[in-house]
């Protein structure tokens, strides 16, 4: 006997779960054609049901649906939970079988009910409550048909924190698609040129949003005199780093139209992080500005950026741009000093984010400053284009097989040797 009715049961889970897998709009077209299909199906022995939905803005249930062959209930008739008691029970128990009390539903022809909480339990001021009740009746009132109602209920119930679930990731991934256009609005072309020096700069994100962040900022005074270039990395991960270094775009932005000091800039700009992002409030940052002075000097600030790396033509040697000041956000009323470089004809100045020296291999060797300063050297005398993109695609060859991924940029800067 107990093997029978568990065959029963299986049999009418697998029935009300392929009800439920339907392809359906919203959550009302849902549950319509779940109660259809529930009373249509000769298994059941249900020849009527209704769906009544809470009401938010008072202490009532109001009907949303009903089929089969029952007397209709006026259109949106409401029942009080303080007339009904099995409402407030309900949320207890899943499934209940009542006789019916409310003249208007009697007169519908309805006397014996089954009633089954669908959705999330809402908590109200008058107690617990289902978002939806799904209410059936038969000839017969038997055991199987409550456990019928129960299975329906949980499948039901499943089946709709699933589609809210799809519905939510689905609205998560449209918003990050529009943040990753923004994003990639922001940046600016690869190529650009100044004075005798070329700049190629590439950002490729790990997902569709990411924490690396670079730009170029011509002066406002004189376009010839001087040209910025901004590098920027978040510590966090995805949305909130895209957040983060949109953030710092456009506070650097703003910085520069009134002309700052560069030291001013990164320390207001740190100030400004700390109390923005009380959580993830980490930011790198490196920020050069080339100028047409006869000596090409490069004013530069570092706060806790990887270090740039200066290759010097005339003797093949390399420089590192070490820090000149901490890490953006961690702590408030940070110094920064400024220094510089001159780049002469023929130098390089490649400025990259973590993703490229702490790629990984298979085996988690990290593709480190060996193999980065291989490339610029054995590449020197090509394009800046060039040798930017062949860093990024030996850093891409040599990751291509590891499980931790990052965002990657490279900026490289060449000036243009002598003819």
């Amino acid at each position: 006997m107990q093997k029978e009715q568990s065959s029963i049961q299986k049999k009418i889970y697998r029935l009300v779960e392929q009800i439920t897998n339907e392809k359906f709009d919203d959550e009302i077209s849902f549950l319509t054609n779940l109660v259809k299909r529930v009373v249509d199906t000769p298994d059941f022995e249900i020849i009527g049901g209704r769906i009544w939905r809470k009401n938010t803005d008072d202490n009532t249930y109001s009907i949303v649906f009903q089929y089969g062959n029952v007397k209709k209930i006026p259109d949106n008739y409401t029942l009080s939970v303080e007339d009904q008691p099995v409402l407030k029970e309900l949320w207890q128990k899943g499934t209940m079988l009542r006789r019916e009390t409310d003249q208007v539903l009697k007169d519908s022809g309805i006397f014996i009910y089954s009633v089954t909480g669908v959705g999330e339990i809402i908590k109200t001021p008058y107690g617990r409550f289902y978002e939806y009740v799904l209410g059936f009746n038969a000839e017969q009132i038997l055991q199987s048909f409550y456990e019928t109602l129960s299975i329906i209920s949980t499948v039901a119930s499943a089946r709709l924190k699933d589609y809210r679930l799809t519905r939510y990731q689905e609205k998560i991934q449209r918003d990050i698609h529009k943040a990753a256009d923004i994003q990639r609005r922001l940046l600016p072309d690869h190529f650009v040129s100044f004075s005798d020096f070329e700049i190629y700069g590439i950002c490729l994100p790990d997902s569709e949003v990411g924490g690396d962040y670079f730009d170029y900022f011509e002066s406002l005074e004189n376009e010839e005199d001087r040209l910025g270039i901004l590098v920027a990395d978040a510590a966090s991960k995805g949305l909130s780093a895209a957040i983060q270094v949109l953030f710092v775009s456009g506070a650097v932005k703003m910085a520069l139209k009134f002309s700052p000091k560069i030291s001013a800039m990164f320390y207001n700009l740190n100030n400004l992080i700390y109390e923005t992002f009380p959580l993830e409030r980490f930011v790198t940052m490196f920020y050069c500005e080339l100028t047409n002075a006869s000596n090409r000097l490069v004013l530069y600030a570092n706060a806790g950026h990887v270090e740039p790396i200066h290759y010097r033509d005339e003797n093949q040697s390399f420089r590192f741009l070490g820090s000149t000041g901490g890490i953006l956000g961690i702590v408030p009323n940070q110094k920064y000093n400024v220094e510089n470089i001159r780049l002469k004809q023929g130098d390089i100045l490649v400025i990259t984010t973590d993703g490229i020296t702490e790629a990984q291999n298979e085996a988690n060797e990290f593709f480190g400053h060996e193999r980065l300063l291989d490339i610029i050297k054995d590449n020197k005398d090509l394009s800046a284009k060039e040798i930017a993109l062949l860093i990024m695609e030996g850093v891409q060859i040599f990751s291509n097989n590891s499980s931790y991924n990052d965002d990657k940029t490279v900026i490289v800067i060449k000036r243009k040797p002598k003819q």
